[in-house]
């Protein structure tokens, strides 16, 4: 009878999928046909510096090749060109930014400070730099594109800000969310919606998608992003660029809005590098670590050679989920063939099932014992909305809230329950998975995983198929650092990659895996050049 049950389950999973895909793919037409075409061009790159990785930029400034004056106005006439068809964007803070360049130029030209000791102490000195509308930086907005937020001012840097302004970097503008940052497509009621560079009627991703998106059109040398979801990690796919989600706590969370309700939640968070250039990931890192750096062993040399490879190129079945895109699965062995070719190296490809439940284990390790609830977190903390008055308001456009924010809170009180059997037994299997990835992996494996199963939806398709994220998602409640790579363009002109997992702690194995995957397949795809 058992079995009966059994094979019942897995006709019915079968089932669901196939009539799943079959509306996933139906759905995925109309849209084409709404958004169909290219959408608008992204202006090419004229000013070659743009090209250029923030380690090489920092090195130019330090030895008067060029100036941070020089840098910061290549920048902003970036933003002032791109921005108007990306709205990637949303605050800038161009004046005080060109004082404090300046201020770095008088020092250079001064030479009161050796250049040696410059590179140690402000590795970059002068380096224009972005972030997200939910990472604080003193004087400017902090929204994270909450309409109640919306003349909030923060009084503090966060403090991966105020490390990186110790090591000389300079913010210079604020990017996209979605509201609240808890959707994968960066739009809110704020400051609208984002566009992907490659083809603007796709998404960027969330929540920081608008910083993936800046990355990808080259509008400052690097940014930081944050990711209790895959929030780092699905932009940089969607866009083409590199992204690390770190290790738990090795990175301060402060100035991160909205902030973790439970520990568990604040260690599934991580504030991280998103940049073009591999290169830039580790210097990156070694400053927002601060301590910590050396507790990862930062400084360690990494022989990819002698690291113990890894690659699964499914979730096994996700019901709900999208099947995973043949030219995604594409580059696992393509992979492989490089490591054998080049390094003499065998991957070995694995297939965990637990991956299948990614979805529930994400939603179920989400789950706080006591609040606040999304509704209050809508309201700012002050009071809570009633989701369903909103909706209704939705309807007639009359709500400050998005779509998806109102869904979420009327799906919140449902579905699993903090301590009950299912979140029991979903806590456990995530414990389970996290086990034999720890086992798999060692002091010396990584795993290599798709970050998402599609290349870039089109505006709005996320909708139809909302828990795409688990790709991504699941890695931050195994509490695992991870690093996407990006590997080329689909046939459609959209970016593809692979995310890099290790055990907690070897962030270093991910970042240099990074490196690697971008030597030989040439990472960052930057739009048309015109010299």
């Amino acid at each position: 009878m058992a079995k009966n049950d059994s094979s019942f389950k897995v006709y019915k999973r079968r089932i669901i999928r196939i009539v799943y895909g079959i509306i996933e793919m139906c759905f995925h037409w109309l849209f084409g046909l709404v958004y169909g075409g290219k959408g608008k061009s992204m202006p090419p790159i004229t000013d070659l510096l743009l090209l250029e990785s923030a380690t090489s930029i920092a090195l130019k400034i330090r030895t008067k090749k060029i100036t941070s004056s020089q840098v910061l106005q290549s920048f902003i006439d970036r933003i002032n060109e791109v921005n108007p068809i990306l709205n990637c964007v949303v605050a800038e803070r161009f004046e005080e930014a060109k004082k404090e360049a300046q201020l770095v130029d008088d020092l250079i030209k001064s030479g009161v400070i050796p250049e040696e000791k410059l590179a140690q102490e402000k590795p970059f000195l002068g380096v224009p730099f972005t972030t997200k509308d939910c990472i604080s930086i003193k004087g400017m907005l902090h929204s994270s594109g909450l309409v109640r937020r919306q003349n909030n001012i923060a009084a503090e840097d966060a403090k991966v800000v105020a490390s990186l302004r110790n090591a000389g970097a300079i913010p210079i503008a604020l990017t996209n969310v979605s509201e609240l940052c808890m959707w994968w497509e960066s739009a809110n009621n704020v400051h609208g919606r984002s566009n992907n560079p490659y083809n603007t009627n796709h998404i960027v991703g969330g929540s920081s998608g608008g910083e993936g998106c800046a990355q990808a059109a080259a509008v400052s040398a690097f940014g930081i992003g944050s990711d209790i979801g895959g929030s780092i990690r699905m932009p940089s796919f969607f866009n083409g660029i590199f992204g690390h989600k770190p290790s738990p706590f090795v990175v301060p969370n402060h100035g991160q809005y909205p902030i973790p309700v439970t520990e568990e939640q604040n260690r599934f968070l991580g504030l991280g590098p998103m940049c073009r250039r591999a290169e830039d990931l580790l210097p990156l890192m070694k400053i927002i670590t601060n301590q910590n750096g050396v507790t990862l062993r930062l400084d360690d040399p990494v022989d990819v050679k002698k690291l113990k490879w890894f690659y699964q190129e499914t979730d096994t079945g996700s019901v709900m989920v999208s099947a995973v895109a043949g030219e995604i699965r594409e580059l696992f062995s393509k992979i492989a063939k490089h490591l054998d070719k080049a390094h003499g190296v065998k991957a070995t490809k694995v297939s965990y099932k637990r991956f299948s439940k990614s979805s529930p284990m994400w939603f179920a390790n989400m789950k706080s014992p006591n609040g606040p609830k999304f509704q209050e977190q809508l309201a700012n903390l002050d009071g809570s909305i009633n989701p369903y008055m909103e909706l209704l308001k939705w309807v007639f456009r009359q709500s400050e809230h998005t779509f998806i924010a109102i869904a979420t809170c009327l799906l919140e009180n449902g579905g699993i329950k903090h301590g009950d059997e299912k979140y029991d037994y979903l806590v456990n299997e995530r414990n389970d998975l996290r086990r034999e990835l720890l086992d798999l992996l060692g002091d010396d494996g990584v795993f290599l995983y798709p970050t998402h199963p599609t290349a870039a939806p089109y505006h709005n398709e996320p909708l139809i198929k909302p828990f795409n994220f688990s790709y991504t998602a699941v890695i931050n409640v195994l509490g695992l650092p991870a690093t996407h790579c990006p590997m080329g363009l689909d046939k459609n002109g959209l970016p593809i990659g692979v995310q890099v997992v290790s055990a907690e702690g070897n962030d270093r194995l991910c970042l240099a895996v990074a490196r690697e995957l971008e030597k030989a397949f040439g990472g960052w795809v930057p739009p048309a050049i015109k010299v």
